[in-house]
């Protein structure tokens, strides 16, 4: 692996975490989520529309790219309004690679390595002490975490047949335009718009060009170096998120949390070998 690629899969680690720190601060979690998927699309739209090449057989997969997206930023949303982001961000990051996983064992067979195994059984201890194993253990946010994780998996698995038919960033475009503005109608329908108006802010607007920012950075990075290595270090946005939660968000993230959120992403490191 290159040190470009390093730089850059290390870069998108980060800046995935930036925006869900961004996100989880906001005073409105839900209204923060809109705006920023709203300045997302709207930054990315001449590029997109610039760009173009995608195919009709495309349609489907963006079509169900949508309605997951859809799902996920409402759940991520809600999610970070009561819980901690140190708890659902590492459940929700290290769960979604095993369920992928998974998935591919049901349906094509395939085998599992020995280091697979390893990973599998790492982000499984990792989650135990994400999680805690204390009776007054948040159930609410590991329920959200899971949920979370279940979305994320069902959207790889789509988007990584879809993007087969197109260009990754006007497919990407596509494939938020509808969650956007669907998600930014419903918070303004059930909270009004002066919600919205408040959450226009600096914050958010940074945490919109991040999310497609950090996808982004994730594709140069692809261009020089194998998905393995590269998709390895980008789940180092899980420590990344919980050392953040810790310094920015004031949680009380203690060595328990950290040490499982370190075993998830060397978990979830192993799972792309």
């Amino acid at each position: 692996m290159s040190t470009a690629a390093l730089l850059l899969a290390l870069a998108a680690a980060f800046v995935h975490a930036l925006w869900n720190l961004l996100i989880a601060r906001a005073r409105d979690t839900e209204a923060a989520t809109a705006v920023a998927l709203l300045v997302a699309i709207v930054a990315f739209a001449p590029a997109a529309a610039l760009i173009g090449d995608v195919e009709t057989a495309a349609l489907p997969y963006i079509a169900a790219s949508s309605t997951l997206h859809l799902v996920y930023f409402a759940l991520l949303a809600a999610a970070y309004r009561g819980s901690e982001l140190s708890l659902v961000y590492p459940l929700s990051r290290g769960l979604a690679p095993v369920l992928v996983l998974a998935a591919g064992l049901i349906a094509l067979g395939a085998d599992v390595s020995a280091l697979q195994a390893v990973g599998v059984c790492l982000v499984g201890l990792g989650v135990l002490l994400v999680g805690g194993l204390r009776t007054d253990s948040d159930v609410r946010g590991i329920v959200f975490g899971l949920a979370i994780a279940a979305c994320i998996a069902a959207y790889t698995l789509v988007d990584s047949e879809g993007i087969q038919h197109g260009n990754p960033i006007t497919y990407l475009e596509l494939a938020m335009l509808t969650p956007a503005l669907a998600y930014a109608a419903a918070v303004g329908v059930v909270k009004g718009a002066p919600a919205l108006r408040a959450e226009v802010t600096a914050s958010t607007a940074v945490a919109g060009l991040a999310m497609f920012g950090a996808y982004a950075l994730v594709l140069a990075a692809l261009r020089l170096a194998p998905a393995a290595p590269v998709a390895a270090v980008r789940e180092t946005s899980v420590v990344i998120a919980t050392a953040g939660a810790a310094l920015l968000l004031g949680e009380r993230v203690g060595a328990e949390r950290m040490i499982g959120a370190i075993l998830v992403a060397g978990g979830v490191g192993l799972l792309t070998v």
